[in-house]
């Protein structure tokens, strides 16, 4: 059962910290620098780190590199500044007949207050420096004063939590862990809307007893029992928003049970005649993969039932999610609908549009209006940039059915477009739109089709996420993963060259050219910056063309030009009247050219790992051997880690994985990808365990009413204004 006595966390978030002794304005304004201003903000303010003060020694006894804390007398106190012009304290601490140097830089105020004859306990690292035992700006407690004033003796000797500070707050972690004791004291028990029978098939602790060992451990034991408790409860408000969306979605929807045929995955090469799916997967140049089997029997569940599909498809660069999404596409169509292929850059819509009427050039549809009973399946592009009379005829299309599948950009969410009956929509790239924006085209869906359905919708990633991030970002979803590539894809040859003039990788170029084969060039600038130094596509193609590629044919394509110059250069480097491509980011995802071969990336260490296994996917999607170049010296540790991780595995998910523990796990909600992690004690990477636990007690606790609103008011309360909009749109 749910406790319901004791305060809850929403009830002490209405309790000003000057409730507290001790706080008034001053002291409260703050606390506010810090983000605190309520009981609750203070209890939620977690300790960065605990120094372990019941391991007292005497300095004699410690060993050079030991952490422990020191008890010692101030024995004399000297400060200057360095020729750097920092300021230095240096304080001799006396343990009885030995003596400590302890030495703080930045930290004049340390003179103020370490007056001789001061009492102190000391805690850090032991050094030696020149055969003397020196500490280096170490925490301090003062235990008596010159004055004989006497500290709170529970403060010393035990384990101490240790809080986040800032310059402009002036305020001490001493004093903070003061105020957190006080609240923590005045607040007794916590009612704990995790039933007792779940937190005991979970092991794990109640939540009063959690807050208490978080913030005061009787021992360091203490603490992982009580983070693991509270990081629970981080991973328990996610997955309840997360499940409430999913009830309220299924609830509201009203669906369409298409007519699906499962052996239609069983079709032989060149058969002819069935259904369009079936047409489509005998003649396609690829037989399915296993996991394509698997991924479109999951998929053909959905569209067959009459509650929407809402799925997202996770597939490494090449994996061949878009056959599944055309699968999908073409099943809407059979059954006299229409389909929507969302992409989130024109570029990438072109090349989609390009790549369906090559693929389904030979379909018909079935359509009583035309003379014939049948015509061919229609494909139209809405963009931003069609122009005003073309647009008018794909809008009369969609309206009138005779444009089976639309691929669009954002120009998808405009007022004016209407479709007869929309099935399908599938989102290419979730990661460049939106919880938000798929939710609008879900609902504009219902509403702009005359049939009045929801369509079902599919997600498509190539990015590859790692499970508990997924579970996360898009647990309203059902997730699919293709973890395998065609037969016969071989992997892509990756090196990484420190100069950027390094004949190997040009010399490679001309080859791959001589043999029929295209390559890339990517820069991560547009124009030239005199304040970034970096390769800039539209100077290098220029370099390029009168120095390593003299003699070949080389364009130039970047997201500043006009779309129907990113056409005409992107027709121009498909049919082969261009050898070379020197681009931006812009073919980072979608771009299929089975003869380009070799990928040139300038400044590697300047994009993402996720960024670079894209880009390096866009090379070797046929039987060719495919070849990828990292150009550029790496200047931070970091950078080295990205570019050798790339060069030692081809395996996105395993890639992904990498980028988690190099960036660390950033933001989760709402559109900002790093800093600040919306978990404050729960890690996506230690505590898979929880994520799933939660998510299995989210499925059911969503039905009690009780628990949904103390947790998911607590969510409001932690996130901040923009992460709340974006966690309860739709």
């Amino acid at each position: 059962m749910t406790s319901t006595t004791g305060r809850s966390l929403r009830d002490l978030a209405n309790v000003p910290v000057t409730a507290l002794r001790h706080v008034g304005p001053a002291r409260a304004a703050a606390l506010g620098e810090l983000g605190v201003t309520s009981i609750f903000d203070l209890l939620s303010f977690y300790p960065r780190r605990y120094i372990d003060r019941t391991r007292r020694a005497d300095v004699g006894a410690l060993t050079v590199g030991e952490e422990a804390a020191v008890v010692g007398v101030v024995r004399t106190v000297r400060a200057r500044r360095t020729s750097h012009g920092r300021s230095l304290v240096e304080v001799d601490v006396v343990d009885g007949a030995e003596l400590l140097r302890v030495v703080f830089f930045n930290q004049a105020w340390r003179e103020r207050q370490l007056v001789v004859g001061t009492q102190i306990l000391v805690y850090g690292r032991l050094e030696d420096y020149r055969g003397r035992h020196q500490m280096t700006n170490p925490v301090v407690d003062v235990i008596v004063g010159v004055d004989g004033t006497t500290r709170d003796p529970t403060r010393v000797g035990r384990v101490v939590a240790l809080y986040p500070s800032s310059e402009t707050s002036r305020l001490t972690s001493w004093e903070v862990g003061g105020y957190v004791d006080e609240a923590l004291r005045r607040s007794g028990a916590l009612a704990d809307p995790v039933p007792r029978a779940l937190r005991e098939s979970l092991g794990l602790i109640d939540r009063t007893a959690a807050y208490l060992a978080l913030h005061r451990p009787a021992a360091l034991d203490d603490v992982e029992p009580a983070r693991r408790r509270l990081a629970f409860d981080e991973f328990l408000r996610l997955q309840l928003v997360l499940a409430r969306r999913r009830r309220r979605m299924v609830a509201a929807s009203s669906g369409v049970a298409h007519v699906v045929d499962p052996t239609d995955l069983d079709v032989a090469p060149g058969a002819s005649g069935g259904s369009l799916l079936r047409r489509f997967l005998s003649g396609h140049r690829f037989t399915l993969t296993g996991a394509q089997r698997r991924v479109l029997s999951e998929v053909l569940a959905d569209l067959a039932r009459p509650s929407p599909m809402q799925r997202l498809l996770q597939g490494d660069v090449g994996s061949g999610k878009t056959v599944v999404a055309v699968s999908a596409l073409l099943v809407a169509v059979d059954g006299r609908r229409q389909g929507a292929f969302l992409a989130p850059t024109e570029v990438l819509a072109e090349q989609h549009a390009a790549s369906l009427r090559h693929d389904l050039a030979t379909l018909r549809v079935a359509d009583p209006r035309v003379l014939e009973g049948e015509r061919p399946l229609s494909i139209a592009v809405l963009t931003g940039s069609v122009a005003t009379r073309a647009r008018a005829e794909v809008l009369a299309g969609l309206a009138a059915a005779t444009v089976d599948i639309v691929v669009g950009t954002h120009a998808l969410f405009q007022e004016d477009v209407r479709f007869a009956a929309l099935g399908v929509v599938v989102i290419d790239e979730q990661h460049r739109f939106g919880v938000d924006q798929r939710a609008e085209l879900t609902t504009r869906g219902r509403e702009r089709s005359e049939e009045g359905r929801d369509p079902d919708v599919l997600v498509m990633t190539a990015t590859p996420i790692p499970r508990t991030a997924a579970m996360v970002t898009f647990g309203d979803l059902d997730r699919s993963v293709l973890d395998e590539m065609p037969a016969g894809r071989q992997p892509v040859v990756t090196r990484w060259l420190d100069s950027d003039r390094d004949s190997a990788c040009w010399e490679r170029v001309r080859s791959e050219v001589a043999a029929g084969r295209r390559a890339f060039v990517v820069c991560p600038l547009v124009e030239g910056s005199p304040r970034v130094i970096a390769a800039s596509a539209v100077s290098e193609r220029d370099r390029l063309a009168g120095s390593e590629l003299a003699g070949l044919r080389v364009g130039l394509l970047h997201g500043q030009m006009k779309s129907i110059e990113k056409e005409r250069v992107m027709d121009a480097f498909r049919e082969g009247a261009l050898d070379v491509l020197v681009a931006t980011v812009v073919i980072e995802v979608g771009v299929d050219i089975p003869e380009a071969s070799v990928i040139v990336i300038e400044d590697a260490w300047r994009f993402g790992l996720a960024q670079l296994h894209q880009l390096r996917g866009r090379v070797g999607r046929a039987r060719d051997r495919g070849y990828c170049f990292l150009l550029g010296a790496a200047p931070s540790d970091d950078a080295r880690a990205r570019l050798q991780a790339l060069v030692d595995s081809h395996d996105g998910f395993a890639l992904a994985e990498i980028d988690l523990d190099l960036r660390g796990e950033g933001t989760l909600l709402g559109a900002r990808q790093r800093g600040r992690s919306d978990l404050r004690v729960a890690s996506l990477r230690r505590d898979e365990d929880l994520l799933s636990a939660a998510r299995d007690a989210a499925v059911s606790l969503v039905e009690d009413p009780d628990v949904v609103e103390e947790m998911v008011g607590e969510l409001r309360l932690l996130a901040e204004p923009s992460e709340v909009a974006f966690l309860f749109q739709g």
